[in-house]
């Protein structure tokens, strides 16, 4: 059945791929952002969605003036890369998406699907933030409010990512033959998944929200095989053909670094949900798309 969606986080990488994939199943999507954010990653779908700007914005007039939505996607986030403080990134991590819980909850919104991370909750202020918004989750199903799906996402990647994420960081060094490439001993494994394969497991759960016998659910998403970092990179190395040097050893681990992550996605599989790109053929696709740029 077709839905309206309310969406936060569409100018980002992953908020675009899903915006594109929600129109083309024939859902309608109204989208919130900021007045500043760049349209460049939705520029072929503008005149499909409906943009509200957040700035001032009173969520329960919105709530009334843009008619029913059936569920909201949650993909806005504030990782705190850029040296945001720590009440900018409660706000943008918490007190934002709760607005909308409380104000959509009061409007019948039937369900909320939440981008989490695996991240320890207490390994960073990102963390931190995004549990203390699971906990309201928590919350505002068990109270019966509204349906809730918390998904905790793995490390994805694909073309025109954010160029501060690790991967495309990578990719960009090697595809730029950079000089040297600066890394820790790269032993750490990641669970790295490919966007497409990303957006499939948020359209397969869209579809099934209203079938779960449980008001919250939890999911983990990504391709279910971890790789290390060293792999990773000499990977990307390999098919790019770069000649950048790889000084793996040179950094040191970060302080509670995570040294193992990898999603248990029994339960996505159970939906009829599959990964399709492994991470040579992940990888292979996101090269060819950023070399055609350079």
């Amino acid at each position: 059945m077709k839905k309206r969606i309310l969406l936060t986080g569409v100018t980002g990488f992953l908020g675009s791929h899903l915006a594109k994939e929600l129109l083309a199943a024939g859902n309608e999507v109204v989208a919130l952002k900021r007045k500043s954010s760049s349209l460049h990653r939705v520029e072929s779908i503008i005149s499909e969605i409906d943009f509200f700007d957040i700035e001032g914005l009173d969520f329960d007039q919105f709530f009334r003036d843009c008619g029913k939505i059936d569920t909201i996607i949650h993909t806005a986030t504030c990782y705190g890369r850029n040296n945001e403080s720590v009440t900018e990134i409660f706000a943008a991590n918490t007190e934002f998406p709760l607005r909308l819980l409380d104000a959509g909850s009061r409007a019948g919104v039937e369900a909320f699907l939440n981008t989490d991370t695996i991240l320890d909750k207490y390994l960073n202020l990102y963390a931190l933030s995004k549990n203390q918004l699971l906990q309201w989750g928590k919350f505002f199903s068990i109270h019966e409010k509204m349906r809730f799906a918390n998904i905790r996402l793995e490390h994805f990647y694909g073309p025109d990512d954010d160029p501060t994420k690790f991967s495309a960081y990578v990719i960009n060094s090697c595809l730029g033959n950079v000089p040297e490439l600066r890394l820790t001993k790269g032993e750490q494994r990641r669970d790295f998944i490919y966007i497409d394969d990303v957006v499939s497991a948020y359209m397969v759960l869209l579809e099934k929200m209203d079938s779960f016998n449980s008001v919250f659910v939890e999911f983990d998403v990504g391709s279910g095989r971890s790789v290390s970092i060293r792999e990773f990179v000499e990977t990307v190395h390999r098919i790019t053909a770069s000649k950048t040097y790889l000084d793996f050893g040179a950094l040191p681990y970060r302080e509670g670094e995570v040294m193992h992550s990898e999603a248990d996605i029994t339960k996505l599989a159970a939906l009829g949900w599959r990964c399709q790109y492994d991470l040579e053929t992940g990888l292979k696709k996101v090269i060819e798309q950023e070399r055609t740029k350079l």
